[in-house]
């Protein structure tokens, strides 16, 4: 839109700030420049020349020698950009120049005579050296990603076949993949960009890769419980696993069930205790999910880690988050910026995330309805550090005491998530007699092993039998699933 003096007012009033600034004149090309390299860094803006610091616009005689002043600065800038020129009369002889840029998106960052610049409020400074390197490097993400890049030497065959074709029916499920798409596991990686002609990206390797060492060592993810309250304390559990992203998440949520202390309630209008897990499991996923899907892979140190004391769950990845989003951010609306958008939509297709984020909304939405603190987040070392506080059961009077009321809790707690198990695959074979195991792993995403000891438990209970062969034979409820 092209000002004009009527409309000049209104922007003068708004003041300076992160997308406006005033200049007396052009003799401030050099300082303007730099502020106008600062809006290309962040989300655009506008330097008036010819207003005074205070608002009044006093305006200045331009002439073809000051556009060309204007213009020929603009040539300093790297990469290239384009400077929209506007000029106001406000009165006989006197002007107001009103230069515009839009935001740089994938081209940033920009550099004015050599240096980067941005913008904190009303001010403009030099954009530190790590903002800088941290940018430069997502320009380069934007096309040629760390993700997106060939995986020498991995072929079909290299890759967790039941892990794709779970992908796949979980997506059908959520529509959002064709019912007609084949089963052939090079096309259903097409369908999810995972492969670029015949060449497997290392976004494939990264999500159903079954051998990491020693070319892939960043694909790692380390469990650990602590006695305590620092990671000084005695170990209790310890594993470090390197396992494809899906794995990654399964395998985490297992360990957080395992080793999680378990927090306690009084429900109102009861006198007896209810042990329960202190955080919301759901809560726990969603923010497992995240690391596993927005952390820096292009790293070989990098890792994701789950780190479980008396006081408090952290969940770590490498990396920092994009430019634009601040962990104070995490807590308020903020606009969804994947780095490794293949990956994360890999996770999207099955149902497992949403990509509009809301993530960490949710996860505060379900910490406060569990009655539990919301998450902190931190950006330390290079890492974003999700912290819950887990107050775990008070002791009792006698440390066994507590151990037994503890671990009958647990018990009870691992037991219902069992008989929940149980009672969806007997629900899988009431709506399909001659389902297969494998069928049935794959709608439940369980492991094969799983399924069966699920089975044979069915079998000694006296709820499920087989007629018939393996292969030629049909199940037969013994006992109709809860509904």
């Amino acid at each position: 839109m092209r000002r004009d003096s009527k409309n000049l007012d209104a922007l003068i009033k708004e003041g300076e700030g992160e997308s406006l600034e005033f200049k007396r004149s052009t003799g401030e090309l050099k300082e303007a420049m730099q502020t106008l390299c600062a809006f290309l860094n962040g989300k655009g803006g506008t330097v008036l020349f010819g207003i005074r610091p205070d608002g009044n616009p006093e305006g200045q005689e331009v002439s073809d020698k000051t556009l060309r002043d204007i213009a020929q600065a603009a040539d300093r800038f790297e990469p290239p950009s384009h400077l929209s020129i506007n000029r106001i009369k406000i009165r006989e002889g006197r002007d107001i120049i009103e230069v515009t840029v839009e935001e740089g998106l994938d081209l940033r960052p920009f550099l004015y005579d050599g240096h980067a610049y941005e913008r904190v409020g009303s001010t403009t400074r030099r954009m530190p050296q790590v903002k800088y390197e941290r940018m430069l490097v997502e320009r380069g993400h934007a096309r040629r990603r760390w993700e997106n890049l060939p995986a020498e030497g991995l072929a079909i065959k290299d890759l967790d076949r039941k892990e794709i074709l779970r992908t796949r029916e979980l997506a059908i499920q959520q529509n959002r993949i064709s019912p007609d798409t084949s089963r052939n596991l090079g096309e259903i990686l097409d369908r999810l960009g995972l492969r670029i002609g015949s060449i497997l990206t290392q976004a494939a390797l990264v999500l159903y890769g079954k051998r990491f060492l020693p070319e892939y060592p960043q694909c790692l993810i380390k469990m650990g419980r602590f006695r305590g309250t620092e990671i000084t304390g005695e170990i209790v559990d310890n594993r470090q696993e390197n396992m494809s992203a899906f794995a990654m998440v399964k395998e985490g949520m297992a360990f957080l069930e395992r080793t999680m202390p378990l927090g306690a309630r009084f429900p109102t209008g009861q006198i007896f205790r209810e042990d329960r897990f202190p955080v919301p499991l759901d809560a726990l996923r969603e923010i497992l999910l995240n690391a596993v899907m927005h952390r820096d892979y292009s790293h070989y140190s990098g890792y994701v880690a789950i780190v479980v004391f008396d006081d408090r769950i952290e969940i770590r990845s490498y990396g920092h988050l994009p430019t634009g989003i601040t962990v104070e951010q995490l807590s308020k609306k903020h606009d969804s910026k994947p780095v490794n958008p293949l990956i994360a939509g890999a996770f999207h297709r099955t149902g497992a995330v949403e990509v509009w984020g809301r993530g960490t909304n949710r996860v505060i939405a379900m910490c406060k309805k569990h009655g539990c603190t919301p998450p902190t987040f931190e950006d330390r070392q290079g890492f974003l550090i999700v912290t819950f506080k887990a107050q775990s059961v008070q002791e009792a009077d006698t440390k066994s005491d507590t151990q037994s009321t503890v671990e009958k809790s647990r018990e009870k707690s691992r037991e219902k998530s069992r008989e929940k198990s149980r009672e969806k695959v007997l629900s899988l074979v009431k709506e399909n007699t001659n389902i297969t195991t494998a069928e049935m792993a794959t709608g439940l995403g369980l492991s094969q092993a799983g399924i069966e000891k699920i089975i044979r438990t069915l079998k000694s209970e006296g709820r499920l039998r087989r007629v018939g062969s393996d292969k030629g034979g049909r199940w037969e409820l013994l006992k109709t699933p809860k509904e």
